[in-house]
Formats: C-alpha cells, structure tokens, sequence
C-alpha cells in the first residue's frame, strides 16, 4: 500500500471520479457523450471509443488533483496508454490523483430483494495485475432494492467477505451496496445496511483498511458515525440516477460524504464539442462537485 496515497485518501479534500463503466453501461456512456452505437461494430471498437472519451476527460486541465482526489477505472482503461504512460502511473504521476480499479463482473439476478454480485474466479489474478499496474484500490458493487432482512445481510456478507481478499494483496476495498434511489423502501433499506455493515466491520481484523461508496442517504448524516471508525479510510456517495445538479444538493446535507460520480460528472460533455468547449463544460462539473464535496 502506497502511504502518500492512503493519507491522501484519509485527509485530501476533493471526489473520486467514477470512469468504470463496463460492457453493460459502455454503450449509454458512449451515447451520453454523442457516439451512437452504430459508430462501433464490436467490443473492441466500443472500449477503444470510451477510452478515447475517457482519455480526454483525464488529460483536461479540468482535470487535476486539486479537486480530484481519486479515479475508478475499468480494467480495460488500467491496461491501456494515457500520453504514452500506463493509466494508473499517468493519474499519480502526472495529476497526483489515486487510481482505483473495478473489480465486479457484474449483478447476479434479483433474490430476497437484492443483487448479489457474480462470481469472480479470477479474482485473485486480477488483483495482482493491479498491484503489478500500481493501484491503490478496488471498487466493487452489489445492489439493494427492497427492505429484506435476509438479503441484506447476505449482500454485506458478501462484500466484506471478497474485501478480505483484496486486503490481503495490499489493496483498499472500496465496499459498493447501492440501495436503489427508486425503492419505496429507501430508508428501511438503508437502516439494514447500516446494521449489517457495523457487525462487519466489528469483524474485520485490526489494521484492516476500507471504504464504502453508499447511496446519498435519506436521513442526512445516517453514516457520520461510521466515518469515525478506525477500519474506515472514506466514505464516497455515488449519483445513483440523479442528475449533478440533484445530487449535489443533496450531498451537501451530508457533512463528511463525499462525491464518486460517473453520469453526473459526463453530464454535457460531447464527442463534437471543441476542447475549450469541453474543457469548460468539465471544469463547470468538476469545481460544482467538490464544492458539494467540501461542504
């Protein structure tokens, strides 16, 4: 584990920003930025158009350590070139911002109210691929939809259970159960979690590090107390469907929480936009979010 990084994470001001989109959120990514999907004719000329995109987002003067703390990206981004360097060594290097890697394959389907992630086999090579390619962390993501005690409680389990095995290769988890914006059970939803996340975390061996990425609660500071806790590097929240605008002012109610937005950071950037047009459109995004960040 790299110490600057890590007291950069405890201490720094600023956000994560999210550009982890995978084969299932790529081709609304790409569309949100302008390229339709008859642009590209398979997976490789779809990652090779994101990467692009994301490219010029990383390599924007917007886009700086000074208000951006840290980046998620898809594994295909971390094996990829930004300026000639390897992504994770650009964003330390280059703009002193912390590279973090997603590491799910995805959701399982919906069982007891939640969705588990899938089975990850080749866990462990990944990981240390990513401790060859210098990441930080990982990021990984299960959801919640409905209030069931049962599911919750696996969902955690789950989480913590895989955390422990990124821990071990040196690497901070960052802990994603999203509770879905749109369930009528929000806050039930979010009283479990909080629950089964505390149990856990009593659990974890001392020296152990983690994150959380949550949904902006419903109860503003709900996890102001677990920010407390010795185990807990951050906590980030994640936009979960709303727009910037929406998720900023509700981020702001929450002292402490900090932003890991993807949809909401793109948010009017485009493929034909001119660099200075891009590059005030996202420096617009970045400077709104770490002022709710900060807040």
């Amino acid at each position: 584990m790299n110490n600057e990084q890590l007291l950069r994470m405890q201490n720094g001001k600023g956000f994560i920003a999210a550009l982890d989109q995978s084969g299932g959120s790529t081709p609304k990514a790409l569309l949100q930025y302008g390229v339709p999907e008859s642009a590209y004719s398979n997976d490789e000329e779809m990652f090779t158009l994101v990467h692009e995109m994301r490219t010029r987002i990383m390599t924007s003067p917007a886009f700086t350590g000074g208000r951006i703390l840290a980046v998620i990206l898809f594994e295909q981004t971390m094996d990829r070139l930004v300026e000639g360097m390897p992504t994770a060594d650009y964003l330390w290097e280059k703009k002193r911002i912390v590279p973090f890697l997603k590491i799910d394959k995805g959701l399982a389907g919906l069982n007891n109210g939640v969705q588990l992630m899938k089975p990850m086999p080749e866990l462990d090579k990944l990981l240390k691929r990513a401790v060859e390619k210098r990441i930080f962390g990982t990021k990984m993501r299960s959801v919640i939809k409905e209030a069931n005690p049962a599911g919750i409680a696996g969902l955690v389990a789950q989480q913590f259970e895989v955390a422990g095995q990124i821990a071990a290769h040196g690497l901070v988890p960052i802990i994603e159960p999203e509770v879905d914006i749109h369930s009528p059970d929000k806050p039930a939803c979010e009283r479990l979690l909080k629950e089964n996340v505390v149990k856990q975390l009593n659990a974890l061996p001392a020296g152990t590090k983690v994150m959380f990425k949550f949904t902006i609660p419903s109860e503003d500071n709900f996890f102001a107390d677990l920010m407390q806790d010795p185990h807990v590097v951050r906590i980030v929240a994640l936009s979960g469907g709303y727009s910037q605008k929406e998720a900023n002012e509700k981020l702001r109610l929450n002292k402490g929480l900090i932003a890991s937005f993807s949809r909401a950071l793109a948010e009017g950037l485009g493929a034909r936009q001119s660099d200075e047009e891009f590059n005030k459109t996202l420096a617009a995004s970045v400077e709104s979010i770490y002022e709710a960040s900060i807040t």
